[in-house]
Formats: structure tokens, C-alpha cells, sequence
């Protein structure tokens, strides 16, 4: 149940309380005042009747000694006191009014017809008012619950793009209500957030900066060491922090969109395998498998280094076999590891986070998907069959066999 749906059932409750709440008091007030006034009548009736018994004259409506009188009534005459009863038990009710003389009742009675019919039409008007009155209440609650309900939905969206990413999207300010004030917070925590992710990654990218230079050295004077198992450890370690600081630069490009698109028509099995073999030659236990080929219109260089980025995390943390698969404009690779952590599955790649069992700075993945993001291209990460299958779609940019554009 929707908060709009909540609302507007509150407020048409609110209203249905408060309207048989009142009618209750207003029936009975109304009933209070008839029977006052009734008794008033019915008492100086009754003193009338009696005075003209005492002289010996009795109208048509004093009656003596009635023996259809309520009980309780008589018992007060005989007692000597006079009262006034409303006798219920017949199909119309019957207004008494009895006092003792002498060794006689006198008393009076009347129909109670015309107060129990005010009272009947009474509250078939206060039903009528109250379900107006309900209806109305329901469809003002309706009204301001939607208009609530869409400030809501539209802050919600706002803020669902800042969790996505979008550190430009701000909620939209109307009003001076708790609303507002809730939007203008989040806005102020937007900005704070934004400009602290834009220093980090400034810092991060001026540091990579500065180390591309002293590591090109240090990869140089590798190189020109004597042969020998510890030249081969310095070898690769360096070779490995040139990878880790061209990486911090891509993902430093990525988040600045500073790179061009370029794309061509190309078919996207060679594509995948320049990818596969620039990224472990000739190693074991790594396959392409060719379902179906297609042109793709892309940029091949992005599309390469994704592919290459997903093999590369396979071997590194999976196990082999590996297997990539090209099937239409679809990319897959698939090893037999552990599979994903469930962060990762959750959330999709962080970067400089990887899992507990994990090496690294976890840049692999999260570049593979900003790349794809420039692409316009779809990443899908998943554990399949006892392993982890990494997924690259590309049909958008599948080219029909006449040269357009494959829906």
C-alpha cells in the first residue's frame, strides 16, 4: 500500500469517525430536548386535568384510573406523587403522564408519533450529510495525498540518480514545508559528497599522473637487468604498478569523460579475439567460441579493453577453463572460479574494493563498466553453473546485413 493510498484512507476515516461522533451527539441532544419538552407539556396537562377532576369536570382526554397505565406510574400515583413515563412497549410510543387524587389516578397520555419521526428523518439526514461529507473528505484526501505522493516520487527519483551516481542531480525545492526542508538537506548532502568524490579523484588521478613518469623508469631499468629469477620478480612487479597506474589514469579519464568515441563497423568476433589474445597470448585453458558473428558499429578499442578486463579477471580470480563466447552482439566469459562475491552481484564493481579473498585494486570490472557506459552498452555480472560469467551486451550497435541498424 502506496503513502498516497495511506493518506487518503486516514483522512476518509478521519472524517467517517468525526462524522458518526457527531450525529451520535446530535441525535442524541435532539432526543434530550423532545423528551424535556414533551414532559414539560404532558405535566402541566396532567396539573390541568386535575384541577378540573377537583371541580368535577374531565375532558375526553383525562383519564381515571386507566388500567392499560405502566406500573412504574402507578406506583408513583398511589404513592401520591405525580410523574411522566414513556411507554415504549406497543407499536407506537405513548407519552403518560399520572398523579394520584384522593383515592383515584388521574392522568393523560399521548402519542409519541411526531418526536420519534423528527428523530427518524433527523438521522437519515445526518447518514446523508455524514457519507457526503465522507466522500468529499475522501476525494480532498485523495487530492493531497497525490500531490504529496508526486513531490515524493519526484525527490525519490532525484535521489535514486544520486545513489546511481549522478552527483548533478538535485531534488526539486517547492514550498516551505518539512518536504522542502528534507530536499534542501539532501541537496546540501549531495554537494558535500560531490565535491568530496571530485577531490578524491583529482588526488587520485594527480598522484597516477606522477607516477606514470618513475614507473616507465623502473619498468626501463627492469628491463635492463641480468638475466635471473629476481630480475624476472622485479620484472613483473613493475610491470604490474605500470598496469595499476594506467588504470587509475583510465578510471581518472572515465569519471572525467575526457575521451572520444570513435567508431567504426567492425565484426566483433575478431574484436573479442584481439582482446582474448592481448590479454594472455597463448595461455591454457582460455577459449573463444563462436556462435554467431556480427558487424557491430562501435568503438573497438573500448570494446577490446572490456573483453580484456573480464578475461584477465577470470584468470586471475577464477579458475580455468575459461571460455568467452561471442552469440550475435552478446559477450560472454565464463570460468569455473568461486564465482562473484555477493557485493559485487548486489551492488556492481566498487572501485579499490574487491573480495575478502581477493588481490588488487578492484579498478578491472569497475573500468570494464564505465567503458560500456560509454559505449551504451549493457554489463551483466552472475554465477552460473559453479562459476562466474561476466556478460557484454551489444546489440544496440548489431548492424543489419543491408548496413542499418539491427533493432
Amino acid at each position: 500500500m502506496g503513502l498516497r493510498t495511506k493518506i487518503g484512507l486516514a483522512i476518509a476515516g478521519t472524517a467517517a469517525v468525526v462524522s458518526v461522533v457527531i450525529g451520535l451527539l446530535v441525535h442524541h441532544r435532539t432526543v434530550e430536548a423532545q423528551y424535556a419538552s414533551a414532559r414539560s407539556q404532558a405535566g402541566e396537562r396532567l396539573r390541568t386535568a386535575v384541577q378540573d377532576h377537583a371541580a368535577g369536570i374531565d375532558g375526553d382526554r383525562t383519564l381515571i384510573d386507566p388500567p392499560d397505565l405502566p406500573r412504574p406510574l402507578a406506583r408513583a400515583a398511589r404513592a401520591g406523587k405525580w410523574g411522566v413515563y414513556l411507554d415504549r412497549s406497543g407499536k407506537l410510543p405513548q407519552l403518560w403522564a399520572a398523579s394520584g387524587y384522593r383515592d383515584e389516578i388521574v392522568a393523560v397520555k399521548r402519542p409519541y408519533r411526531w418526536e420519534t419521526d423528527t428523530v427518524r428523518d433527523l438521522d437519515r439526514v445526518l447518514w446523508a450529510a455524514g457519507g457526503i461529507g465522507t466522500a468529499l473528505a475522501c476525494v480532498a484526501g485523495l487530492l493531497v495525498a497525490t500531490r504529496l505522493g508526486h513531490r515524493l516520487t519526484a525527490k525519490a527519483d532525484a535521489a535514486q540518480r544520486i545513489a546511481d551516481g549522478d552527483l548533478t542531480a538535485r531534488l526539486p525545492l517547492h514550498g516551505k514545508d518539512e518536504i522542502t526542508r528534507l530536499a534542501a538537506a539532501v541537496n546540501t548532502m549531495a554537494d558535500a559528497l560531490a565535491g568530496r568524490l571530485r577531490a578524491e579523484r583529482e588526488v587520485t588521478a594527480n598522484i597516477a599522473h606522477e607516477l606514470r613518469t618513475p614507473v616507465a623508469g623502473m619498468v626501463t631499468a627492469a628491463g635492463l637487468l641480468p638475466p635471473g629469477r629476481p630480475a624476472e620478480l622485479v620484472r613483473e612487479a613493475a610491470g604490474r604498478l605500470r598496469e595499476l597506474v594506467d588504470d587509475v589514469i583510465e578510471v581518472a579519464r572515465l569519471d572525467a569523460a575526457s575521451e572520444e568515441v570513435r567508431t567504426e563497423v567492425c565484426g566483433l568476433a575478431g574484436v573479442v579475439r584481439r582482446a582474448v589474445g592481448g590479454a594472455v597470448g597463448d595461455a591454457e585453458g582460455v577459449s573463444v567460441r563462436v556462435v554467431r558473428d556480427v558487424e557491430v558499429e562501435t568503438d573497438p578499442r573500448r570494446v577490446e579493453r572490456i573483453v580484456a578486463n573480464f578475461v584477465t579477471n577470470a584468470m586471475r580470480h577464477g579458475r580455468v577453463p575459461v571460455v568467452v563466447s561471442v552469440d550475435g552482439g552478446v559477450v560472454s566469459v565464463r570460468d569455473r572460479g568461486d564465482g562473484f562475491p555477493e557485493a559485487l552481484l548486489a551492488g556492481g564493481p566498487q572501485r579499490f574494493r574487491t573480495g575478502a579473498r581477493e588481490t588488487g585494486l578492484g579498478l578491472g570490472l569497475t573500468i570494464a563498466l564505465g567503458q560500456a557506459r560509454v559505449l551504451g552498452a549493457t554489463v551483466r555480472f552472475a554465477n552460473e553453473g559453479g562459476g562466474a560469467v561476466a556478460t557484454l551486451d551489444l546489440s544496440a550497435a548489431v548492424r543489419r546485413p543491408s548496413g542499418g541498424r539491427a533493432p
